[in-house]
């Protein structure tokens, strides 16, 4: 077979092949079975175009894809799979055919498709901008710069002398051909053919190893020290400034004598007396109870809900009243002996259960004077274990800080070979400059090109649209007749049931007027009425409440005597034995841990042959502890203090409820 039939039947075999449902090892089998007719050079040929094309799909497409987009418009797509097979010969077979070998398959094939795409294949222009930039969107620029740009451009200028040669055959194929003569034929010997040599194999592309990325620097998942060490400056100071305040509190009033005469100190405990005498904590917060004879008092107006809401209230308190009568006066015995027996065993549980809450308020203080005591044990022991910590700590740190010394001596000596290592990349810099600034000429005056075709095509646009404008406003200029006479008795003709005329459609929206406004006036009418008979029962409600709010007033004066006998009740509570003993044994624990107090403040004193900063880091820590432990044990009082009382107000809500239903 000649060079034309080898490449129409790999194009042919490639039009057939679907990616997508067939494998290309399994069709080169199935096509290597049908081509045994052929010698083992034409199969080996058809074979390995056929799998290079496949294989290396993206890369012809992008190629062809481009020539379409400069030449498409001459040109057919059923030879897309030619330009395909001729740009995979030109980029992975010349080296191995050589031009001789390749001229002639160009030649036997269409010449003028074959002069267009080489001369486009094979400018230096083409093959460093577009093809070079789709290529390197597939695989590395360096890959792809050494291994098909730069032999590419080494063959460009034996590729002229081809298209030459075509240009030439393309300028005299339409002279007439002359008729040849018939000469006689020699018959040749009828020997075997040679075997035709096979086509090498094409040469291994080595794979290149990706370079390792660089680590990731230290420093990114570092946060940095500076909000460290702004947090440590803004605690030494505010630990500063409480250290200055406690001083210039203590030492206040040095410079003159602070203490007072005797006749002051006797006036100042008198207007303090005077001031406690004023003082009046447990006294119930109340305004009395309401005078009975109000003189130009304004009453309180109630709206509507609040007046049947009270009158419900009201009305189903009567009821159960009338029913409890009932059943007294069907032979119910009366409670008056039951309810004293009740009111006395109330007042006894109240004065057993205030007198166990001031024991369980005393066994909390105590429990927390001793973990003060025991707190400040561990807080001794701890101190002993930082102060050797500390130690520790500076010994470590003076073996890090020879390491560090070692490590930044080996980073300088790194750090030169690096810097020694870079010179010699200059001269190889300025080589790479002056290339790129040859392949930006190129694709600057390509840009200009294109940028005069655009505006030659954007003045023939503004043109078709002046046109059309034009025509659009001598088609608006010409005038319209708009004139139309509406009788109002006519109907609009379509030919419906429902149809009727603007008079007749008048009339009864006239009618259906005059009934909604009847409608309306039954309306207001039952309204008026609903709300006369809504204020008459709003008055018999307030007469209603006005006599139950007398009675509740009665009801209030024996509450208040219910709690002054209360009060009677916690003061005898105080006078228990039991919660005499456990206030001594409060203060006891409160003498001991004031005595351990100033045997710190003692040991301090003695203290101050220590180092400076020593000393001073010390009483900033042991002040801010204190200041620390006095808020949580101030915090800690007032909330077991708020505890006790609810517990107290529930547990006596609690059993008065359980006596009062429990002997009923």
């Amino acid at each position: 077979m000649n060079y034309k039939e080898l490449v129409s039947e790999v194009t042919r075999l490639l039009d057939g092949f679907q990616e997508d449902k067939q494998c290309i090892d399994s069709f080169t089998q199935d096509t290597a079975k049908d081509l045994k007719n052929l010698s083992a050079s034409d199969q080996k040929f058809i074979i390995d175009t056929l799998y290079g094309c496949i294989m290396h799909k993206k890369l012809l497409d992008a190629v062809v894809s481009i020539f379409y987009n400069h030449h498409g418009k001459k040109l057919f797509r059923v030879d897309r799979n030619l330009f395909i097979v001729v740009c995979y010969l030109a980029m992975f077979c010349l080296d191995d055919l050589g031009l001789e070998h390749f001229s002639r398959i160009i030649k036997s094939l269409d010449i003028s498709k074959m002069h267009k795409f080489l001369s486009f294949f094979f400018n230096i222009s083409n093959l460093t901008t577009h093809i070079q930039r789709e290529w390197s969107h597939i695989y590395d620029a360096v890959v792809v710069d050494k291994n098909w740009i730069t032999p590419l451009l080494r063959w460009c200028t034996e590729i002229e002398v081809l298209l030459d040669q075509l240009a030439q055959k393309m300028g005299t194929g339409n002279l007439p051909k002359k008729i040849p003569r018939k000469n006689t034929k020699p018959r040749e010997f009828d020997l075997t053919q040679a075997k035709a040599r096979p086509l090498p194999a094409p040469e291994v592309i080595p794979q290149q190893d990706k370079p390792k990325p660089k680590p990731v620097p230290t420093t990114t998942h570092r946060s940095p020290k500076e909000p460290e060490i702004l947090d440590d400056v803004k605690q030494r100071n505010r630990q500063k400034a409480l250290q200055i305040l406690n001083e210039a509190n203590s030492q206040q009033f040095r410079c003159a004598n602070p203490q007072k005469s005797e006749k002051t100190q006797n006036v100042i405990s008198q207007i303090l007396q005077s001031h406690d005498a004023e003082l009046q904590f447990d006294k119930l917060y109340t305004s009395g109870s309401p005078a009975t004879q109000k003189i130009n008092s304004l009453p309180v107006r109630l709206n509507t809900t609040a007046i049947l809401r009270e009158g419900a209230l009201y009305n189903r308190q009567l009821e159960e009243e009338l029913q409890r009568l009932e059943r007294l006066s069907q032979g119910a015995s009366e409670p008056s002996t039951f309810l004293q027996w009740q009111k006395e065993m109330k007042e006894k549980d109240l004065q057993e259960e205030l007198a166990e809450l001031e024991r369980r308020r005393l066994e909390g203080r105590i429990s927390h004077e001793e973990a003060v005591l025991a707190r400040e044990r561990v807080l001794e022991r701890n101190h002993n274990k930082a102060q050797q910590t500390k130690e520790e700590t500076a010994e470590l740190m003076r073996k890090y800080a020879e390491k560090r010394l070692e490590e930044e001596k080996e980073m300088r000596e790194l750090v030169q070979q690096v810097a020694d290592g870079h010179k010699n990349s200059k001269a190889a810099k300025a080589k790479l400059q002056e290339i790129k600034q040859r392949i930006v000429r190129e694709v600057s005056e390509h840009s200009r090109e294109l940028l005069s075709q655009a505006l030659e095509e954007a003045q023939a646009e503004l043109g078709r649209k002046m046109e059309l404008i034009r025509q659009i406003r001598a088609f608006e200029s010409v005038p319209l007749v708009r004139q139309k006479f509406v009788d109002d008795t006519e109907t609009a003709g379509h030919d419906l049931l429902c149809e009727m005329s603007l008079a007749e459609l008048r009339e009864r929206l006239a009618r259906l007027r005059d009934f909604e406004q009847c409608v309306l006036e039954d309306r207001r009418q039952r309204i008026f009425q609903e709300k006369q008979l809504k204020e008459q029962l709003l008055l018999e409600q307030l007469d209603n409440i006005a006599l139950r709010r007398s009675l509740a007033e009665q009801t209030a004066l024996r509450s208040q005597e219910e709690k002054r006998m209360r009060n009677e009740l916690r003061e005898a509570v105080s006078r228990d034995e039991r919660v005499l003993t456990l206030q001594k044994t409060l203060e006891q624990k409160q003498q001991e841990r004031q005595k351990r107090k100033t045997g710190k403040y003692s040991m301090k004193k003695n203290e101050q042959v220590l180092p400076l900063t020593v000393k001073t880091t010390l009483n900033k820590k042991q002040f801010l502890e204190e200041q620390h432990w006095e808020e949580l044990e101030r915090n800690l009082e007032q909330q077991i203090h708020g505890t006790l009382q609810q517990s107290s107000k529930k547990n006596g809500a609690g059993q008065n409820h359980r006596r009062v239903y429990g002997y009923m």
